[in-house]
């Protein structure tokens, strides 16, 4: 089926990021290149490998030359580029612990280059949330800490090394989603602090992002009533005209996170969300983790026009918005014929980053004897998936330390699954704890502590936040990415 004909319909295609199903483009994909639409963003089911993802933009851009091709890649424990192996480099929380933003900034230079050689043009990253909140549900190590000035600068260093490498950064989740322990996928969080905490918190390393020359920001499906008491960000004039344009200054392509959350679908509806969005000043709907099919992209596409011929979105508006999608495609293709000029990437960063992140915290000298000389017993505790991470991407601590040490066992429990004793798998060999977010978790505790009292001698590996320290021996990674568990092995081991 064609589009509509008339203007308006390429218009509304333009401001839509949809994503789709399939490792190659799907036709209507590559027929909506030619009739407006500005941009398509991947997940994990779109990639195999960075050859095939090559092949998969190329075809995108034989249709469309300055398309933007859009991928939510965090480098941390949010990946989609290394979904199926588990990203090598580390992510925000262990780039803030270490604290060299010229360390942060060579990552996001490296992870830019791998993005741009694979055609990828727009990174929803980076995550420029504070942490403030340690039950937070989403974020977690996916911010760069709790410290403000701390993310701020860590913020800025990433955009500039993202961008330095060839690909456009997107800061997220404006005006900042640190601070709840509600996960917008499935409600409207509510932030309550008042401006003057806003201001201090929340939006400074949105200001940084801004500064360090940004491209795009992300908006956040969160109510801020300091800001704006009735509508959520995503949908507040007051938001992104006033405070983000206004106030800050900001220029680039205001990004909606997915429309089809249901932060704002249960309230607002799918294509009442995407209307409201862009009559407060967002540019592009991002649309298609859950939703990723033509009859998605179309009710929407469908919806704004509506919503012009009705007077509910001024065309100018609407006109406003693809226009800056423009201007982004346009810094992108610049961006992709300067990228041969470019320093390469430096593969190795993310390991040597990784490795500088783990902090081993000892609270009982003598009795956990490190390094382990001998094959061990691994118990990895798994929380409830964060809908954030894909499901497929591998984590844990048990396969590269069988690696170091072969002969090394490994079991996995959720809840409903532990034992009375976790540990007693392991005799007398060496056992090793490996949890995520232990604080946010009475199950996982208290499982824990049972471990500890038959085995004073196990020692904790904390892939998560590590708000609460446990064990002899405890080791904290500040992430779970392949990079982050293959450090903490080496850490055992004595390996380096």
């Amino acid at each position: 089926m064609s589009a509509p004909s008339g203007h308006l319909p390429a218009l509304a295609a333009a401001v839509l990021q949809p994503g789709f199903v399939g490792t190659t483009p799907p036709p209507w994909v590559c027929r909506w290149l030619g009739e407006g639409l500005g941009s398509v963003v991947l997940f994990a089911r779109n990639v195999v490998d960075s050859a095939q993802v090559a092949a998969l933009t190329a075809t995108l851009r034989a249709e469309r030359p300055d398309v933007i091709v859009a991928i939510d890649e965090e480098a941390g424990d949010v990946t989609r580029i290394e979904s199926v192996h588990g990203s090598s480099r580390p992510g925000n929380f262990a780039l803030g612990a270490v604290d060299d933003p010229e360390l942060t900034e060579a990552v996001a230079r490296d992870l830019g280059v791998e993005l741009a050689a694979a055609g990828v043009t727009l990174d929803y990253a980076p995550d420029a949330d504070v942490n403030s909140n340690p039950a937070n549900p989403v974020i977690g190590v996916r911010s760069f800490g709790a410290d403000p000035a701390l993310v701020a600068r860590h913020t800025a260093a990433w955009v500039r090394g993202l961008q330095d490498g060839g690909v456009a950064a997107c800061a997220k989740h404006f005006p900042g989603h640190g601070d709840t322990r509600v996960d917008s996928h499935h409600d409207l969080p509510r932030i309550t602090a008042d401006r003057d905490r806003l201001d201090a918190c929340e939006l400074a390393p949105f200001r940084a992002a801004v500064a360090a020359g940004v491209q795009a920001v992300m908006t956040g499906h969160l109510l801020v009533p300091a800001l704006d008491p009735q509508l959520p960000a995503t949908l507040s004039h007051r938001i992104l005209g006033g405070l983000l344009r206004d106030e800050m200054g900001f220029s680039g392509v205001v990004v909606t996170d997915a429309v089809e959350m249901r932060a704002v679908a249960d309230r607002y509806g799918f294509a009442g969300a995407a209307v409201r969005a862009l009559a407060a000043g967002a540019d592009a709907i991002c649309v298609g983790g859950e939703r990723a099919d033509e009859h998605a992209a179309r009710e929407l596409r469908d919806a704004i026009v509506a919503a012009v011929v009705s007077g509910d979105l001024p065309e100018e508006r609407l006109a406003e918005a693809a226009k800056r999608v423009g201007q982004l495609a346009a810094w992108t293709v610049a961006a992709r014929t300067a990228r041969s000029a470019r320093a390469r990437g430096d593969a190795a960063v993310g390991l040597v980053a990784a490795r500088r992140a783990v902090r081993v915290t000892s609270a009982g000298a003598g009795t956990v004897a490190l390094p382990l000389t001998r094959a061990a017993h691994v118990v990895e505790f798994e929380p409830p998936r964060n809908i954030a991470i894909g499901a497929e991407t591998p984590w844990g601590i048990g396969v590269p330390l069988a690696e170091l040490l072969p002969g090394t066992s490994a079991v996995r429990y959720a809840e409903p699954d532990v034992p009375a004793d976790p540990g007693a798998g392991a005799g007398g060999r060496p056992l090793v704890l490996v949890v995520r977010d232990l604080h946010r978790h009475d199950w996982m505790r208290a499982a824990v502590q049972r471990a500890l009292a038959t085995r004073p001698d196990a020692v904790v590996v904390e892939l998560g936040v590590p708000e609460l320290v446990t064990g002899a021996v405890h080791l904290a990674t500040h992430g779970a990415t392949r990079a982050s568990g293959q450090a903490a092995a080496e850490v055992l081991t004595g390996a380096r």
